[in-house]
């Protein structure tokens, strides 16, 4: 049986129920059918690869290098671990029992969930679909897909790749905005997987408490880096300004705002700027290096944080309509309560604050909802052992940016406000699965201590024993 992905609305819950019956069949458990998911990936993004890198600098600008870099190589590399590694994972894991749980034997079997809707967003579109797709697939599941129709050449594309490359009836994939998210969770899953902004993860946590169905919602805030004593500042500026950059900013875990030593301050900005010239020219917004804002609506958006911050623009600073680039933008010493210190920016605009010292810094940062990530810059092993003690986030990267993202061993996810649950590598693979717990008792001996009647002799021996 084919599945019909059409956006027509009322489609989708014939769609979902089709799917999750081929769940049930069994189809999906076997580890060769995990593999061909598997492999349907790596032949989307290495048959595909340049199509799709050409469509995201057709919705958005991408430099060819950063499109191809992110979201296409670094992606191949994940479903290719996770190729590897699946039938290991799929294993029984064997678990000590007690003295007082013997004879028998205890195990941890992963279990697929059931079907997953992993929702995507737009500012990195074929990483943010296909990594928690590929980690859902390992784990046994089927799939439900929704791109983000603010990328409509990347979606489009990808949408017709992955049906052609995976198993139509333990996929499904629907392009389409709000409505069709919206009726998409309307249906019972059995799990959810959200990428996108904390406004939008509270809707989703809210449709899916109404089935009690768990999730992984990877959102944003605001991701401090601080500059801390012993900091290289011509090495800090050069990867903060990378990571910052990036996609034109537009990066759940780029630094958002940077907390400096005042002494050091005009020093830091000093080298930022020069680094904003080497990387993008002398005049950025005509730089084929700088990605253009996803948008009308996202440039104006930006463009009203860059009004009202009461702080001192030093470089940048103007949206440019027609082209929708915004050149890196710098802010020394922005009111902390206006609109660019509260909400997340997700642009090109970088904030400078200066603060007296480490505690301060600190303060500044746990006064506010938990970031995604978080950056400390300091060649003092005892300055950057304090900001990660003493503070909580998502995640943390110590003298660059973005790179601990990258690591398989590394769980990537985020804390409080800045979402829930984590995945890549191995720990997608337990995102998506129920650690299943099983233990087994022969039939002898048949202790009758534990049963009626309780009798004191009972009684006497069960208390030693437990």
């Amino acid at each position: 049986m084919s599945i019909d992905e059409r956006t027509d609305l009322d489609s989708i819950p014939g769609t979902v129920a089709a799917i999750r019956h081929t769940f049930q069949s069994g189809r999906t458990r076997p580890v060769e059918w995990r593999q061909r998911q598997l492999d349907g990936l790596l032949r989307v993004l290495d048959d595909h690869g340049d199509d799709l890198v050409a469509a995201m600098q057709r919705d958005f600008g991408k430099p060819t290098l950063e499109a191809y870099s992110t979201d296409i190589a670094f992606t191949a590399t994940e479903v290719k671990y996770m190729r590897k590694h699946v039938a290991d994972w799929m294993k029984p894991r064997k678990a000590k029992l007690r003295l007082q749980d013997m004879p028998g034997k205890g195990k941890v079997v992963p279990e697929p969930l059931g079907v997953a809707l992993v929702i995507a967003p737009w500012n990195y579109p074929v990483q943010l679909l296909v990594s928690p797709m590929a980690a859902a697939f390992a784990a046994g599941n089927a799939v439900v897909a929704k791109p983000s129709e603010m990328v409509p050449e990347t979606s489009a594309l990808l949408s017709q790749v992955l049906r052609d490359n995976l198993d139509p009836d333990a996929f499904a994939v629907f392009e389409g905005g709000p409505d069709v998210s919206t009726k998409l969770l309307e249906q019972r899953f059995d799990h959810i997987f959200f990428t996108g902004s904390t406004a939008v993860g509270k809707i989703v946590a809210r449709a899916a408490a109404e089935n009690l169905t768990p999730t992984v919602l990877e959102l944003g805030g605001k991701s401090p880096a601080i500059v801390a004593p012993g900091a290289d500042l011509t090495v800090t500026a050069h990867r903060m300004a990378w990571g910052k950059f990036l996609n034109a900013g537009q990066t759940c875990i780029a630094p958002d705002y940077v907390l400096v030593d005042r002494t050091r301050k005009d020093e830091l900005v000093d080298e930022l700027v020069k680094t904003i010239e080497e990387f993008y020219g002398a005049d950025p917004a005509a730089s084929p290096d700088l990605t253009q804002v996803v948008n009308d609506r996202h440039a104006d958006r930006l463009a009203g944080l860059l009004d009202g911050h009461g702080g001192t623009v030093v470089t940048g600073g103007a949206v440019d309509k027609a082209t929708r680039k915004l050149p890196p933008t710098i802010i020394v010493d922005p009111d902390p309560d206006s609109p660019i210190m509260q909400e997340e920016i997700f642009g090109p605009i970088l904030p400078i604050l200066a603060v007296d010292d480490l505690e301060e810094a600190i303060a500044f940062v746990n006064g506010r909802p938990k970031p995604l990530a978080l950056y400390v810059f300091t060649d003092d092993d005892a300055a950057a052992r304090t900001v990660v003690d003493r503070t909580s986030s998502g995640g943390v990267c110590v003298n660059h940016t973005l790179f601990h993202i990258t690591p398989h061993d590394l769980p990537f996810g985020g804390v409080g406000d800045a979402g829930s649950g984590r995945y890549h590598g191995k720990s997608g693979f337990d995102a998506f699965s129920n650690m299943k717990p099983v233990l087994t008792k022969p039939t002898k001996p048949d202790l009758s201590l534990i049963y009626p009647p309780y009798t004191k002799f009972k009684a006497k021996v069960m208390s030693k024993l437990l």
